[in-house]
């Protein structure tokens, strides 16, 4: 290790965060938190290598070393705040970035820490309102008031995501070329990916009483949803609403515009509906992302048997 420089540990860890600040231009958010890490990381060092953890000592890790660290942030870390499995990952990226780093400034090279796997995280389960929590907010959206249209608006928008399992981008991002609105809807996903989207009368009188009380024009190839000024609707302004609506009819915090699109997935597959159609109907590249749903309904009949079994109470 005769030819790596010896760099001290401050100093290593300050040139780094200066490429993240200056070269990369992140934020100082993100800046400040790998400098966290480093800093917790180098620290660790000191204590299990006995010397600080300068460019020579980083040079010289081994698989175990890495390994050690982990296990210490899992069990313990620095100020006895274990982290989870994602955060975990997220530490562990932090550091290949950092070791990248060192190769490309001082040819600092330690094949080690690629070799580390991280736990793997449980995917979380989606957050789907109750059927009746579901159908009270959107009608809750189209409660009459000063503004009539804007109610109608908001309407509209919560009965697409949840009678059509829209993402929220999705349904600010509509023109008026769907008006009139029939049975099915072609939609624009991710990646550019179109699907067929049936359309239930319910949803579709929604967004036509919108679009009989807007007071903008709604001229061809423009958004169909618009702002009170006119310009097209933001999502923020969307999430915003529920958040107060939610308040209002003692919804809990996962009561979000997207949760609407999950309870139409839980929904449909409470009812009957089978996984590839529902795939199809939200748009997943791949089934494993629509098999989160029988996680959500699985627990939602566990909790049934519990309240009903007379051994479950």
């Amino acid at each position: 290790m005769s030819a790596v420089p010896d760099i001290s540990a401050a100093e290593v860890r300050a040139v780094f965060l200066d490429h993240l600040s200056g070269e990369r231009r992140l934020s100082p958010r993100t800046v400040e938190a790998y400098g966290r890490d480093i800093r917790d990381f180098q620290a660790f060092l000191s204590a299990h290598l006995g010397e600080p953890g300068g460019l020579r000592a980083l040079a010289g890790l081994g698989a175990s070393d890495f390994r050690a660290y982990l296990a210490f942030r899992r069990r313990d870390g620095p100020d006895g705040d274990a982290l989870g499995s994602a955060s975990v990952q997220r530490l562990l990226s932090a550091l290949r970035t950092f070791y990248r780093y060192l190769e490309r400034r001082w040819d600092v090279s330690n094949s080690a820490v690629a070799l580390i796997k991280g736990p793997r995280g449980k995917r979380p389960v989606p957050k789907a309102l109750s059927v009746p929590g579901a159908t009270e907010l959107v009608a809750a959206g189209s409660a009459d008031g000063a503004d009539g249209w804007v109610e109608a608006r908001n309407a509209a928008v919560l009965s697409l995501a949840y009678g059509a399992g829209l993402r929220m981008g999705e349904v600010v991002g509509l023109t008026t070329d769907i008006l009139p609105l029939g049975d099915a809807l072609v939609v624009t996903g991710k990646g550019g990916k179109s699907r067929l989207v049936p359309i239930l009368p319910v949803v579709r009188a929604a967004v036509m009483r919108y679009a009989d009380l807007c007071p903008h024009a709604l001229a061809p190839a423009q958004p169909l949803f618009r702002g009170v000024r006119g310009g097209p609707l933001q999502a923020r302004l969307i999430r915003a609403e529920v958040q107060r609506l939610r308040g209002a009819l003692g919804l809990p915090e996962s009561a979000t515009p997207h949760a609407l699109r999950h309870s139409f997935a839980t929904h449909l597959l409470a009812g009957g509906g089978d996984l590839r159609t529902i795939q199809q109907l939200l748009g997943h590249a791949s089934l494993s992302t629509t098999q989160r749903y029988t996680d959500v309904d699985a627990a939602r009949l566990k909790a049934v048997h519990a309240a009903a079994h007379p051994r479950g109470r």
